[in-house]
């Protein structure tokens, strides 16, 4: 099936159905006029960047599993997890700014990947990581509180 429509004064061409197709082949003015841009778009790029950081922090721990990478399975999961976690990344960045997504990636993957460290991989914890930590937090949520001002 064909579909035409008009953008901005002149004429586009396209197969498909549906309002997914529709919406790529007009673009984001299409979104806004039909109310679907903004807290929707939004809350997809979060999901994705929720899914960067999981596959972020398995690729990690799988990291330490595979034993400098002589352990077959956790090397295979390491490469899969990264492979998945910029994917993810890449996606989200379509909707959240790059300085923002990438606080929130680095900084949730830091704390989380430090606290399966110390819980799984018995490693030891001091002041001085406690401390890292909350000043990833921190710079976390500053950054936060920018983006949304702009």
């Amino acid at each position: 099936m064909a579909l035409r429509f008009e953008k901005k004064g002149r004429e586009v061409e396209g197969r498909g159905s549906g309002e997914d197709d529709i919406l790529e082949r007009i673009g984001h003015s299409a979104r806004v006029h039909l109310g679907l841009s903004g807290k929707v778009l939004g809350m997809k790029g979060y999901l994705f960047l929720a899914a960067a950081i999981v596959s972020e922090i398995f690729g990690t721990s799988m990291l330490k599993a595979s034993s400098g990478f002589s352990r077959l399975w956790p090397s295979l999961g390491t490469v899969a997890g990264f492979g998945i976690a910029f994917y993810c990344l890449s996606l989200a960045l379509q909707h959240i700014p790059l300085g923002i997504a990438y606080a929130i990636w680095s900084g949730v993957g830091t704390v989380i990947t430090a606290a399966i460290g110390i819980i799984v991989f018995k490693e030891t914890a001091s002041m001085t990581t406690a401390i890292g930590i909350a000043l990833i937090v921190v710079g976390v949520v500053v950054l936060n509180l920018k983006g949304a001002a702009h």
